[in-house]
C-alpha cells in the first residue's frame, strides 16, 4: 500500500478538492484508490455502504475513487452541538457527546479507532489519499494530534501542504507553516501546491522560484482558480443564489445555526429558473415561492433560533399569501406540534412546541437511523434516492398521507391542500425527475428541466481531475505516492 496526505495552510485551503481529484486520477488510471480523513468536524455527513456515517466531503471523495463510502474512511467524525460540545462519531457509530476539553484529553483513546481503520483500509486498496484537517500549525492543538501531523507520523506518510493564493499571503501561509513544524515534520512535507489562481502565471513564478528556494521543497503545481466548480462542500454555505435574471421560482432558506447537509440544495442552486437565497441571522426573510426548512443538528435550539428571528410570523404568513413550505429531516420535525428529547440526544432535554403545521409529534430516540434509501415520490411515481441520517422517530395522524415511499414504508407528511410538505429524505433533488416534479407542485412545471445533480458530480469531478493533470508536476507525485 502506497499513500500521500494533504494537509491545508488553512481551512477551505482546498485540501478536500485536491484528494478528490487525486482519487479521480488515480482511479481513471486503474489504480485501486481509496480516500481517508482521521478526523473531521463537519454538520454535512453521509451514510456509508457498512450502515455508519462519514463527513460529506469523503464521501465525495469516494465516489471520484470509483468505490462505495465506508466507515473506515473517515474514522473520526465531529459534529458540533452547540459552541463548545459536538457528537462524537467513531468509524461509523455514535460514541457520545463531548465538550471540547474533554474530546481533547480523549484523543489519545481516538487515535486507536484511526490507526484500526488505517490498517484496515490499506489492507483492501493499493493507494490511499489522506487529508488533513484545519491546518497542522494549530499550536494549541498539536498535543495527542490526530488530524493532521501526528497521523502522518504515526504512519508515516509524506505530506504535501496546499495553501489558497486566493486569500492571499500564500508565501507566508506556506513558510510559515513550515517554520511551525518540528524537524521530522518538515522532513515529511514534500513539497507545496498552490490552489486557486488567477491571473498570468509569469507574474507568479519569481515568487514560487524564491519559495522552492526558501524552504528546499519544490512546487508541484499551481491550480487555476475554477469558476462555477460546485461540489459537495464539507460544511461550509455561501449566502448568495445563483440565478441571473428574473427567476421563475424563488427559493429562500433560513442559514440555521447548526445546519446539517445543506448539500442538499446543491441541485437548485445550479437550476436555470430558480433563485436560491440562504438568510442569516438579523436578515429578514424575502418574498419566497418555496420556503426550506433544512436538516439540523440541534433541532429544538435551532427552532428557538426560528423563532427568534421572526420566522414564525413570516412562514405564517408565506403560507396565507399561497406559498409552498418544505421541511427535510430536522426541518420536517420542526412542522409538527412537538418535539420531545428527553434524554438530550440532539441537545439539551426537555420538549420543545413545534410550528403546529401538521399533525404528528417527534421524539428523539436513541440509536440513530442511518440507511440509504430509494423510493417513489406519490402521486407523481417517480423515483426518489437519498438517505437518512435522524435520531427522531414521528407518529402522527399527518403521516397517513406520505411525500414518498422508501423502501415500501411511507415517509413524510402532506398537508392537505399540498402547501406544506415534509421528509427525512435527505438528497431529494439530486435526481432530476424527482426535483421538476417536487418544484412543479411550487409552480415551476413547464419551464427549463432540473438539474441531474447525480451527473453534474461527476462531470465536475472529471473536470477538476483535468485540471489537476493539466497543471501538477505528475512524474514528481506518482514518484512521491510510490
Amino acid at each position: 500500500m502506497s499513500a500521500l496526505m494533504i494537509q491545508g495552510t488553512t481551512s477551505d485551503a482546498g485540501k478536500s478538492t485536491v484528494v478528490a481529484g487525486l482519487c479521480r486520477m488515480l482511479a481513471r488510471r486503474g489504480v485501486s484508490v481509496a480516500p481517508f480523513k482521521p478526523q473531521n468536524m463537519a454538520l454535512n455527513s453521509a451514510v456509508t455502504e457498512d450502515g455508519g456515517e462519514i463527513g460529506r466531503s469523503t464521501a465525495l471523495q469516494a465516489l471520484a475513487a470509483g468505490v462505495a463510502p465506508h466507515s473506515d474512511m473517515n474514522p473520526v467524525l465531529l459534529k458540533p452541538e452547540s459552541d463548545r460540545g459536538a457528537q462524537v462519531i467513531l468509524r461509523g457509530r455514535v460514541h457520545g457527546h463531548m465538550d471540547a476539553l474533554d474530546y481533547h484529553a480523549y484523543k489519545r483513546e481516538a487515535m486507536a479507532s484511526v490507526l484500526a481503520a488505517w490498517e484496515a483500509l490499506s489492507s483492501r486498496y493499493d493507494v490511499i489519499i489522506a487529508e488533513g484537517a484545519g491546518s497542522p500549525a494549530e499550536i494549541n492543538l498539536r498535543t495527542n494530534d490526530i488530524a493532521n501531523m501526528g497521523f502522518a507520523e504515526a504512519v508515516d506518510c509524506p505530506v504535501l501542504l496546499v495553501g489558497d493564493i486566493d486569500r492571499g499571503g500564500v508565501f507566508a501561509q506556506l513558510v510559515g507553516t513550515l517554520e511551525l513544524l518540528s524537524a521530522s515534520e518538515r522532513a515529511r512535507t514534500r513539497g507545496f501546491i498552490i490552489n486557486r489562481f488567477r491571473g498570468d502565471i509569469g507574474l507568479l513564478e519569481p515568487g514560487l522560484e524564491w519559495l522552492a528556494e526558501r524552504t528546499g521543497k519544490p512546487v508541484l503545481g499551481t491550480l487555476p482558480y475554477l469558476q462555477g466548480l460546485l461540489l459537495d462542500a464539507e460544511d461550509s454555505i455561501g449566502l448568495e443564489g445563483r440565478g441571473e435574471g428574473e427567476p421563475a421560482l424563488r427559493v429562500v432558506v433560513p442559514a440555521l445555526p447548526r445546519i446539517s447537509n445543506h448539500n442538499d440544495f446543491d441541485p437548485l442552486r445550479l437550476h436555470p429558473e430558480v433563485e436560491l437565497t440562504f438568510v442569516g441571522p438579523n436578515q429578514a426573510p424575502p418574498r419566497a415561492d418555496l420556503i426550506i426548512l433544512p436538516g439540523s443538528k440541534s433541532t429544538r435550539a435551532d427552532l428557538d433560533w426560528l423563532r427568534a428571528q421572526g420566522w414564525e410570523t413570516a412562514i405564517r404568513q408565506h403560507l396565507r399569501y399561497g406559498g409552498r413550505l418544505l421541511g427535510i429531516c430536522g426541518g420536517f420535525q420542526m412542522l409538527g406540534q412537538a418535539i420531545h428529547d428527553p434524554a438530550g440526544l440532539d441537545g439539551r432535554p426537555g420538549t420543545t412546541s413545534g410550528l403546529g403545521l401538521l399533525e404528528f409529534e417527534t421524539r428523539m430516540v436513541a440509536g440513530k437511523q442511518l440507511r440509504n434509501v430509494t423510493g417513489r415520490l406519490r402521486p407523481e411515481d417517480v423515483t426518489i434516492t437519498g438517505y437518512e441520517i435522524h435520531h427522531g422517530v414521528s407518529e402522527g395522524p399527518a403521516l397517513a398521507h406520505p411525500l414518498c415511499e422508501l423502501d415500501g414504508r411511507p415517509d413524510g407528511a402532506v398537508s392537505a391542500d399540498g402547501q406544506v410538505m415534509g421528509t427525512y429524505l435527505h438528497g431529494l433533488f439530486d435526481g432530476a425527475e424527482a426535483c421538476a416534479a417536487l418544484l412543479g407542485r411550487c409552480g415551476l412545471a413547464g419551464v427549463a428541466a432540473a438539474v441531474d445533480y447525480t451527473a453534474h458530480r461527476q462531470d465536475e469531478l472529471d473536470r477538476l481531475a483535468d485540471t489537476l493533470e493539466a497543471h501538477l508536476d505528475t512524474d514528481r507525485l506518482w514518484q512521491l505516492i510510490g
